[in-house]
């Protein structure tokens, strides 16, 4: 595996960021009033590691991922795109609450009205999606149990701990608005990868990502 040991870019800003090579890799402290200290270090966009130290507790505090913005965040409908795929290889620390996982942006970015949140859990150490467990989704070999609130939030959860791999993100749209969890032919706004962290058990935690990328055609 890649190890960064010169890095780039260093930051311990709750909203520290770099751009690099076409994507966006952040610390994204977001829930900051609640959450511990968490430094970022990247080599590169596929080649980064952060450290963090959060308390005891269920709720998200961060989530540092590297991403992809489609037109300026704008997005492009779904149904333009034949593939939309990823390769990932990202490491959790293995102590504490936290998923790894993709998080895309449909109908755009962020909380509000009309927009739809999808997830994809490659690691889970404890956590619980949002909403209620309504079925699984099977595909090259791994099956994920799949989580929906009536919020636009949709999570497909590994039953299997993957490190590292390929996702074929648009059979998984298609599949979810072919479910009706996800309105169809929404606006594909942002994707990225990343770690959401609860808790470290108060103690430093670190998350490792060494590969990443996005093909949309």
């Amino acid at each position: 595996m890649r190890s960064c040991r010169s890095p780039e870019f260093t930051t311990s800003d709750p909203d520290g960021g770099w751009s690099d090579g076409g994507y966006y890799v952040h610390n994204n402290m977001w829930n900051a009033g609640e959450a511990g200290p968490e430094t970022l270090r990247a080599c590169a966009y596929d080649n980064w590691y952060v450290d963090s130290t959060q308390p005891d507790s269920t709720s998200v505090k961060t989530y540092p991922n590297v991403h992809k913005d489609i037109n300026d965040q704008n997005g492009k409908p779904f149904n333009d795109y034949s593939v939309i795929k990823s390769t990932f290889a990202g490491r959790g620390p293995g102590t504490g609450t936290y998923d790894v996982a993709y998080d895309l942006w449909l109908n755009g970015v962020g909380n509000g009205k009309g927009v739809t949140e999808v997830m994809v859990w490659t690691e889970n150490s404890k956590q619980v999606p949002s909403g209620d467990k309504l079925t699984t989704y099977t595909a090259a070999g791994f099956t994920y149990d799949v989580w929906a609130d009536d919020e636009g939030y949709v999570a497909f959860v590994s039953r299997s701990t993957q490190y590292s791999g390929s996702v074929d993100l648009k059979a998984m749209i298609a599949w979810a608005i072919g479910k009706g969890l996800i309105p169809p032919n929404p606006t594909v706004n942002q994707i990225g990868y990343g770690i959401e962290f609860c808790s470290t058990g108060g103690g430093k935690a670190r998350f490792t990502l060494s590969d990443f990328s996005v093909t949309m055609s």
